[in-house]
């Protein structure tokens, strides 16, 4: 446990984090909904764009949390079983405020995506995928790679490299932040367009304003 989402929400802004992702992981697993209440208050604390995901899996979902507050909403799970939700999600609501997650992990030298937090392997290719999701409209990827994620030796650059070669829409990387230099490297090898971290920032390990400062001297683009 990090602590309260919205006294961590208001730190992270007020330390010129660029975004905030709300991912609330045991949602689709427990099949609840997110907590509109919270996104409500997290999103009436800061001034800064703030994703949300986790149990999504109809429009109306994100009619409520769009109302309540958030600037996109994430999906997983609900786009690899229903991949039509993407196009209507992308149709009522913009394709800027949808972003697709897809969690992966290698599986014999293949890329393979997973679900309920990397748990349930599928037979869908990482690339095949994110090439379909960019179709269908969504607006931005979230990839994590499920082999990074937790041993803080630095993010999944090769598939992201690859990624970036794949798809026209941003992608944000995420699993694996150790250090400060982790960060540069997926900008420069892993052609990552953001860089997604919790817990060197959740307990301290990592600061926010020291972290932009090192990327700003390392001719990384980066707003101060």
């Amino acid at each position: 446990d990090a602590g309260d989402p919205v006294e961590l929400a208001s730190k992270y802004a007020s330390e010129n984090a660029d975004e905030l992702v709300f991912l609330d992981i045991s949602a689709t697993e427990q099949k609840r909904k997110t907590l509109a209440a919270l996104v409500l208050k997290v999103a009436s604390a800061i001034d800064i764009p703030f994703t949300v995901g986790g149990g999504i899996g109809a429009l109306e979902d994100v009619e409520i949390l769009l109302k309540n507050g958030a600037d996109k909403v994430s999906i997983n799970s609900a786009a690899v079983k229903t991949p039509n939700l993407i196009d209507e999600m992308a149709y009522q609501f913009g394709s800027q405020c949808i972003v697709v997650a897809i969690d992966a992990k290698q599986i014999e030298g293949k890329w393979k995506v997973h679900l309920v937090g990397g748990k349930v392997p599928t037979t869908l290719n990482l690339f095949d995928w994110a090439k379909e999701v960019e179709q269908r409209g969504a607006g931005e990827l979230l990839f994590t790679s499920m082999d990074h994620d937790g041993t803080k030796k630095g993010f999944a650059n090769e598939a992201l490299a690859e990624l970036s070669q794949t798809v026209n829409i941003p992608i944000i990387a995420s699993g694996g932040a150790g250090n400060m230099s982790h960060f540069s490297a997926t900008f420069t090898e892993g052609k990552a367009d953001a860089a997604l971290a919790a817990s060197v920032f959740h307990f301290g390990e990592i600061s926010i304003p020291e972290l932009k400062s090192e990327l700003h001297k390392k001719k990384i683009p980066v707003r101060l």
